[in-house]
């Protein structure tokens, strides 16, 4: 879980993730040195967690510079993997993901055998906030299907933020190679697992509004999210 300037929110998405019934299950907050203290009291908030359990259920992975979601999603799930984990849950801090699908998202890829699964707005189903509005709704849409074109894939959500990866699938992409910095992070690593032979499974989720803070993208994310699945197509003719 990535966070910068989430201190409104974390508690709150904190513990509806520790309440989830799933042993074994470790959160992991990735804090980009946030200047309104999110680091803090993500730790006071591990050390509340943690203080009664026999294993540790919650960390903080602090960063000293703010360079980008990709790469702050790329160190929380390498250190994930050092650390044993056999499958890794991305999600945002703002609430608009609803953690209480975890545990389905989970019983589906063992179920399915499915290398990952993505909570997906775009399958039957699934939904927007009717707080996005047309203009976020159509343009959220159309990033979506761009990709998909260029790309050539049969995932609808490919821009989704909501993902489980088993960790074979992680470790078969290698992480560090990935160029994406932003949000298109989640549009590389969905083509890259997919072309080494991992298949991803949708299921439906309601994508909320968030309610407090305000969103980090901006026109830097919005160009290389336009570049990316480009110089992902190009690439791939090449090899």
């Amino acid at each position: 879980m990535p966070t910068y300037n989430e201190a409104a929110n974390l508690p709150r998405i904190a513990d509806i993730v520790m309440r989830l019934p799933l042993p074994g299950l470790h959160l992991k907050v990735v804090d980009d040195s946030s200047p309104d203290g999110t680091g803090a009291l993500a730790e006071q908030l591990a050390e509340k967690y943690n203080e009664f359990g026999l294993y540790p259920r919650m960390s903080v992975l602090h960063r000293t510079a703010k360079d980008g979601l990709g790469r702050a999603y790329t160190e929380g799930m390498l250190a994930a993997l050092d650390e044993g984990a056999e499958f890794v849950v991305q999600m945002d801090a703002d609430g608009s993901h609803p953690a209480d699908v975890i545990p389905q998202m989970l019983g589906t890829a063992l179920s399915t055998g499915a290398g990952f699964v993505v909570g997906s707005r775009y399958v039957d189903g699934g939904s927007l906030d009717e707080e996005w509005g047309r203009h976020r709704q159509l343009l959220s849409r159309f990033a979506n299907r761009y990709a998909r074109t260029i790309l050539d894939t049969k995932i609808r959500d490919i821009t989704a933020g909501f993902n489980l990866w088993r960790a074979e699938t992680l470790r078969d992409v290698d992480l560090r190679t990935l160029d994406s910095a932003g949000y298109s992070f989640q549009v590389e690593l969905k083509f890259l697992a997919a072309r080494n032979g991992h298949n991803g499974v949708e299921i439906p989720i309601r994508f909320e509004e968030r309610t407090e803070g305000v969103s980090k993208m901006n026109l830097a994310t919005q160009i290389e999210s336009a570049l990316v699945p480009l110089r992902l197509r190009m690439r791939n003719r090449r090899s």
